[in-house]
């Protein structure tokens, strides 16, 4: 099968298509031939490892020293099933599905970089929703899901207000959408070139974080949430951390590990086909071109989520 291999750390020069060995599923495994994957923030940070030493150190004790111990990268797929080990019950040859590949920290597996990948039929594994693309499909897992770890460490009721810092990202798409769906005010910091999209999707407030005095717009929040966490910072970001009620909490998506439980899952999956959640899609790239895709995500400007077509 054709295959994204991650040669070593660094740039994204380091991924070049190779020929890999197809996958067999394992008893409880499905075989998914995959239509669809996502170049996630996650992705470009682990192909580029340029943490400070410590950190470094701690994340190639996980993934890899020198390169990735497993070399195909990529956690989100979306795709039909091509075969099944003998214990799987859940899925039938020729079903249409989406997943991804972490249902906690220590229980993880990459490899959606390719044309094939294997899964165990008990982990983020679902039926794709019938009203969705594959590509669309490939789009909700990573931001659905770590959009929906921030808003568990909430309790919103209706009309709370909530700011939302990274509004336009993937994760921060997603958390408008699932704050409106809680019953929320929200407020989106983004670019103004963005305010269209944000607004789009449910928000009530939008501020630009890169006018002068930007921090003068802001009102006082029962949530503050922080979508792209510790890599940026401004002074609106910096002020929004103060802007709290005396009941409020600032939630960063860099507080603890992130959890991706099977419930948040199979809720994505749910709200996905009542059409109350939209997977934003910035730009598709074929599977050949996933470089030029990683060097876009690196920019650090993406609105919503960059796919990736098998």
């Amino acid at each position: 099968m054709r295959a994204i291999e991650c040669l070593k750390y660094g740039g994204p020069e380091n991924l070049v298509l190779t020929e890999f060995e197809k996958p067999t599923p394992k008893d409880n495994e499905v075989l998914i031939k995959i239509k669809a994957t996502s170049v996630t923030t996650s992705d470009v940070l682990i192909r580029r490892l340029n943490e400070p030493a410590v950190p470094r150190f701690i994340l190639q004790m996980i993934f890899g020293f020198g390169k990735p111990r497993n070399p195909i990268l990529g956690m989100v797929s979306s795709g039909i099933i091509e075969a099944k080990g003998k214990e799987v019950s859940k899925f039938n040859v020729g079903d249409e599905v989406f997943a991804y590949g972490s249902v906690s920290p220590t229980k993880r597996h990459f490899g959606s970089y390719a044309e094939y990948i294997c899964l165990p039929q008990d982990w983020n594994i679902a039926h794709k929703p019938k009203n969705k693309s594959f590509q669309e499909s490939a789009a909700i897992p990573y931001g659905g899901l770590l959009a929906s770890h921030l808003l568990k460490k909430t309790s919103i009721k209706n009309g709370d207000k909530v700011l939302i810092y990274g509004a336009s990202g993937s994760i921060g798409t997603m958390a408008i959408q699932l704050a409106k769906h809680a019953g929320a005010h929200v407020t989106s910091v983004c670019s103004s070139k963005n305010f269209d999209l944000v607004k789009s999707l449910g928000s009530d407030e939008v501020i630009d974080y890169r006018v002068d005095n930007a921090e003068s717009q802001l009102s006082t929040y029962k949530y503050v949430i922080d979508a792209v966490g510790n890599n940026k910072s401004s002074a609106l970001k910096e002020a929004s951390k103060k802007a709290v009620t005396s009941e409020g909490k600032y939630i960063s998506i860099d507080h603890g590990t992130p959890l991706t439980p099977e419930e948040a899952f199979m809720n994505l999956k749910s709200l996905a086909e009542q059409d109350k959640i939209t997977a934003v899609i910035d730009r598709v790239y074929p599977l050949d071109k996933i470089a030029e895709a990683h060097e876009y995500v690196e920019m650090g400007h993406k609105r919503g989520n960059v796919i990736i077509t098998v």
